[in-house]
């Protein structure tokens, strides 16, 4: 007990390192091994203690309905190796606690002229937990921002209503979401995730068939944003968000529904199907006043984790 009072428990009240490097090192490890275990299998339950968040919920729902399509397992399994991994760890008081995991994988796309690296944010909810991988993305190497340090050589998390920057993180969901719904508020740049998508989804069109799409933002508990300061002021962001594109049949015809959508089907599809799916972005967020003030998609990992019928 201080004289003030205050008492430190687990270190709730001193700012301390998220994790040390080994304790980092080995909750990689272990999402490495569990990861695969599961994908040979296609069993979920052998790596739901090691994922949380978006990436947990996209990598539950699609070990799901991989189960059920094939429950002889994984013919086509190919280890998932990580290797070459540079941790970033921030400095913060109570929890959640978090850490970025910098990694090369063995998953490069074109026979691995086409370079990537594999950021995982890993979370520890409190003491006594474990850690998780809560986001996923896969950038190019020159697209990876400096991160600031202090003056212990530690990066520097944001909070979530980050003040310098040109878009909170707490308010990154809202105007995502929002700018697919209505194209406002223009906030972020232009890009396959962004206005590329937006357009398709707005050109959609199937003789017979009407389309609908509704997008929610992801912005507290397991959902919640992640940010680390960068060298110019701005930061690096993961968010989460949510979409439905439900899909109605004139009289006479039905949706169709393929077999990843079928596995993971509630009800009957008779007019109708709404198909829901979580995704967690990453993207850089320049500092109020900066360049064109736009935030930059660098990644987007979405995936499908429910359908209803009706």
């Amino acid at each position: 007990m201080t004289a003030s009072g205050c008492v430190t428990v687990h270190g709730e009240l001193e700012v301390v390192p998220a994790a040390t490097r080994s304790e980092a090192a080995q909750a990689l490890k272990n999402f490495t091994a569990a990861y695969n275990a599961a994908d040979k299998a296609y069993d979920p339950a052998l790596d739901e203690d090691e994922v949380t968040g978006a990436l947990g919920a996209v990598n539950q729902a699609g070990l799901r309905a991989r189960q059920k399509n094939n429950p002889d397992g994984n013919a086509n399994h190919r280890p998932l190796e990580l290797t070459d991994a540079t941790y970033v760890i921030p400095e913060k008081a109570g929890w959640p606690r978090w850490f970025l995991a910098d990694t090369d994988s063995n998953r490069d796309q074109d026979g691995g002229k086409l370079d990537t690296r594999w950021l995982f944010a890993f979370v520890k909810s409190g003491p006594g937990q474990g850690w998780k991988a809560a986001y996923l993305a896969v950038v190019a190497p020159s697209r990876i921002p400096d991160f600031a340090k202090d003056d212990e050589g530690r990066a520097k998390p944001v909070a979530a209503d980050g003040p310098g920057l040109a878009v909170a993180p707490k308010d990154l969901g809202a105007q995502y979401t929002g700018y697919l719904q209505t194209g406002t508020p223009d906030a972020f740049a232009p890009g396959t995730a962004t206005s590329v998508w937006r357009q398709s989804r707005l050109n959609t069109r199937r003789a017979g068939f009407s389309y609908q799409y509704i997008d929610q933002p992801l912005n507290s508990g397991l959902f919640a944003p992640l940010a680390l300061e960068t060298d110019d002021g701005g930061a690096l962001v993961f968010f989460s968000s949510k979409h439905f594109e439900q899909q109605t049949a004139a009289q006479g015809l039905r949706p169709t529904v393929s077999r990843d959508v079928e596995a993971l089907l509630t009800g009957e599809v008779r007019s109708t199907l709404t198909k829901e799916r979580i995704s967690g972005q990453l993207v850089y967020v320049p500092k109020k006043g900066a360049g064109t003030g736009k935030v930059i998609m660098l990644n987007r990992l979405p995936g499908l984790t429910s359908a209803k019928g009706s």
